[in-house]
C-alpha cells in the first residue's frame, strides 16, 4: 500500500496548527499531506482506527485527493470491512480510472464477496492497463479454481509468478501452479513445470523438493537426489531432505553416499528413523558393530509419536534378533485407537506374535485386523 521507508517531516507540521498568529500558518495542502503521511504510518503500525481518523481529517481538507479513497480502501480491507473497501476503491476509480491497482484491488474484493463476474471484469480491466499485475493474475487463478478450470488456474498462477517482483513471491506463485497439477495427478506436466521453474531461476527449497518428487515418480533417481540435495542447501533446518537423498543413494546401491547424506540429516536433527536406515546399511555391509551402535542411537532418540518411525524400529529390532522388543512396540501400536483401521499393522503384529507363540497378542491383533477389514480371509 504505502512504502515503509517514507518518513517525512510533514507530520511535524500538524503540531503547528494551533499556534498563535506570530507563528507561520501551515498551508492546507501541507496539512493534508502531513495527515496522509501520519495515517500511512499508523496503518503500517497496525493502528487502524487511528489511521482512519487521520484519513477522515485529511478528507475534510482535501476531499478530491485521488490517493485518499485508495488508502481508505486498503485500510478497510485490512480491517475485514470488505463492503466498505469496495466502495472506497469504486470512489478511487472515479478519480483515477486508469490506475490498474485500483481495478486489481476492487476485483480481489469482489471475488471475496462472491461477485464472480464483476471480479473477473475488474481484474481483466487491471490487466488491460498493466499486464504484469501479478496480484490480478493470482486473483484470476483463484477464480479459475472455484470454477474448476484447472488449466486456466495453472496458466494464471504461472503468469503471476513470472510477473512477481521478488524471488519469494515468484516461488509462492509457481508453487500454486504446481500444487494444482499435483492435485490433479498430472505428473508429466508437473515435472515439466517444476523443471522450467528451476531453469528460470526459481531455486527455493519448495520448488526444488517438488522437482525431486516429480523426478522420483518419473524414475530419474539420480536427478531427484541432486534436486533434494539442492533443496537441502536452501532449507538448512529441514532434516527430511537429506534423508530423501540417503534413501535414493541406498536404492542406487551407493552406501557411502547414503551414509554421508544420512549423517547430514542427523546434523540437522537427531531422529530414530535415520539411525534405523544407517543400521540397515551397516548390516548390508556386514558391519554388525556399527549397526548395533545405530540401533542404540535409534532407541535413545525415538520420539514415540511417529508410527512410521516406530514400525521401522520394530522391523530393525526383529532383524537384529530382538523380536520380543519388536513385538512390544507393534502390539502397543496395534492397540491404539488411532490405528484401528490399519489392517497391515494388525496382521504384522499377529504374524510376529504367532512366531513368538504369544497367543494373547495373536488373538487380539487378529480380532482388530478382522474388524478393520471384514474381507480378510486369514490372520496371520
Amino acid at each position: 500500500m504505502f512504502p515503509r521507508t517514507r518518513v517525512l517531516s510533514l507530520i511535524a507540521l500538524l503540531a503547528l496548527t494551533g499556534c498563535d498568529d506570530e507563528t507561520p500558518r501551515v498551508k492546507p495542502k501541507d496539512h493534508a499531506e502531513g495527515l496522509y503521511v501520519k495515517g500511512t504510518a499508523e496503518y503500517l503500525q497496525g493502528h487502524f482506527e487511528a489511521a482512519l481518523a487521520s484519513f477522515d481529517a485529511m478528507k475534510q481538507i482535501a476531499p478530491d485527493d485521488p490517493r485518499l479513497p485508495a488508502a481508505r480502501g486498503e485500510l478497510y480491507l485490512s480491517m475485514g470491512r470488505l463492503t466498505d473497501a469496495a466502495a472506497e476503491f469504486q470512489a478511487a476509480l472515479e478519480l483515477e480510472p486508469k490506475r490498474s491497482t485500483n481495478w486489481s484491488r476492487l476485483g480481489f474484493i469482489q471475488a471475496q464477496l462472491g461477485q464472480v463476474e464483476e471480479a473477473q471484469s475488474s481484474l481483466r480491466k487491471a490487466l488491460s492497463l498493466f499486464p504484469q499485475d501479478f496480484n490480478a493474475l493470482e486473483s484470476l487463478g483463484d477464480l479459475d479454481l472455484k470454477k474448476g478450470d484447472h488449466d486456466s488456474a495453472v496458466r494464471h498462477f504461472t503468469l503471476a509468478s513470472s510477473a512477481a517482483p521478488s524471488p519469494e513471491q515468484k516461488s509462492a506463485l509457481v508453487m500454486r501452479a504446481l500444487d494444482v497439477l499435483s492435485s490433479q495427478e498430472r505428473y508429466p506436466e508437473l515435472l515439466a513445470a517444476a523443471q522450467k521453474a528451476v531453469d528460470d531461476g526459481i531455486h527455493t527449497a519448495e520448488v526444488l523438493a517438488t522437482l525431486g518428487d516429480a523426478l522420483v515418480r518419473a524414475g530419474n533417481l539420480t536427478e531427484a537426489a541432486n534436486a533434494y540435495r539442492d533443496a537441502a542447501s536452501r532449507a538448512p533446518r529441514d532434516p527430511t531432505l537429506w534423508e530423501l537423498v540417503g534413501e535414493i543413494k541406498t536404492k542406487l546401491d551407493k552406501p557411502g553416499d547414503a551414509i554421508s547424506a544420512y549423517k547430514e540429516s542427523l546434523r540437522v536433527k537427531d531422529r530414530a528413523i535415520v539411525h534405523v536406515a544407517l543400521a540397515r546399511i551397516y548390516l548390508g555391509m556386514k558391519d554388525s558393530s556399527a549397526a548395533k551402535e545405530e540401533l542404540a542411537a535409534a532407541l535413545e532418540s525415538v520420539s514415540g509419536q511417529d508410527i512410521r518411525e516406530m514400525r521401522e524400529l520394530a522391523s530393525l529390532l526383529a532383524t537384529m534378533d530382538r523380536k520380543p522388543d519388536a513385538l512390544r512396540i507393534l502390539s502397543t501400536l496395534s492397540a491404539e485407537q488411532d490405528h484401528a483401521k490399519d489392517t497391515e499393522l494388525h496382521v504384522a503384529t499377529a504374524r510376529l506374535a504367532s512366531e513368538l507363540k504369544d497367543t494373547g497378542i495373536l488373538q487380539a491383533a487378529c480380532a482388530r485386523a478382522t474388524a478393520a477389514d471384514a474381507s480378510l480371509k486369514k490372520c496371520p
